[in-house]
């Protein structure tokens, strides 16, 4: 490293890495990301949870920097989806991410440039300091809208073609919002852990999008769910009073729209649970909004489905165009653009 090059270490006081709940500090000077409060991981009682949220789904660096390049060192112990680099909105590389530590450097353009590095959506990876090199300017972003999202594989998206083409990092990308993904592929089943750490993160805007992994494990059955989801509102709105909260019933997904799951609800019961909730808490709550997972990926849709569940690259993208707006027009909080 020379005397020009600036490090910028992983930390949640940083306001240039975003997108996690909070970093601990792994071997050889590396740091493990967390999307969930690493504190009360013992409490989850769930490792497929926990194993998922050390994955870095949202999690990336932006900032503005005349650097002539940027540099990370990496680790995965199995094959990683893509770290992502974007120059001023447009991506200049899409670098793989093998077992193993490895340092990734990517020339920049000469000038000015604002400069995004997307860490991977899916298998557990571990970062160092980024690297700008020849850096006389380096400046973190203008404040956003906080925006965090809670779901499941659908909204991790490991699918996508990349980490900055997942459906929330499009959306986020379009309208401007600081983004925290905490989509977890199968383990969305509105656990205690994850009402507690969307309540600890600081947000003006919480999207949930609920109810797919609940239908495929049967977590909840006809007298449960309702109550549950309803809890879980509660609580997010209890810590987040003047937060835009906007709820997201399942897409689609063709063999489960009229099949009981071993709880006895088809994913059409589940919406209607999820559905019945919301209008309850709406009536004392004017910024608790609706969506229904069918008008965002349908049946005319079906084919961006290649598993009958899981929408591929193309569908993502789709996702975004369909969601971005739902979510652009929400009444946000006093003060926030």
């Amino acid at each position: 490293m020379t005397a020009e090059d600036v490090s910028l270490t992983p930390s949640t006081e940083s306001a240039i890495w975003r997108g996690a709940v909070d970093w601990v500090a792994a071997a050889d000077g590396l740091r493990q990301p967390w999307r969930l409060l690493p504190g009360r991981a013992a409490r989850a009682h769930a490792p497929g949870l926990i194993n998922t949220a050390q994955m870095a789904a949202g999690v990336r660096a932006e900032l503005r920097t005349d650097a002539s390049a940027v540099g990370l060192r990496i680790r995965a112990a199995e094959p990683a989806l893509p770290v992502d680099v974007l120059v001023d909105g447009e991506r200049v590389a899409r670098l793989p991410v093998e077992p193993g530590t490895h340092d990734l450097q990517v020339p920049l353009p000469e000038g000015t440039h604002d400069v995004e590095v997307w860490l991977p959506q899916g298998g557990i990876t571990q970062v160092g300091d980024l690297v700008l090199s020849g850096a006389d300017l380096v400046e973190a972003p203008a404040p956003a809208l906080r925006w965090t999202t809670y779901g499941s594989s659908i909204t991790q998206a490991q699918a996508a073609f990349g980490p900055s083409e997942t459906w929330p990092a499009l959306v986020a990308r379009r309208l401007g919002w600081d983004l925290t993904c905490l989509g977890f592929s199968g383990q969305c089943h509105l656990d205690p852990i994850a009402a507690r750490t969307i309540a600890a993160v600081p947000a003006d805007v919480v999207s949930l999008c609920l109810g797919i992994n609940i239908q495929g494990n049967g977590s909840f059955n006809e007298r449960s769910l309702a109550p549950q989801v309803s809890g879980f509102i509660e609580q997010i709105r209890e810590a987040h009073p003047d937060a835009a909260i906007a709820v997201l019933t399942p897409i689609l997904s063709p063999p489960r729209e009229e099949t009981p799951n071993v709880a006895g609800l088809t994913l059409e019961a589940v919406r209607a649970a999820v559905r019945a909730a919301v209008t309850e808490l709406q009536a004392e709550d004017a910024n608790l909004h609706l969506f229904e997972g069918p008008t965002v990926i349908g049946t005319e849709d079906v084919h961006l489905l290649p598993d009958d569940l899981h929408p591929d690259g193309e569908g993502y993208r789709l996702m975004a165009d369909r969601i971005a707006p739902l979510l652009s027009r929400l009444p946000l909080p006093v003060g926030v653009r």
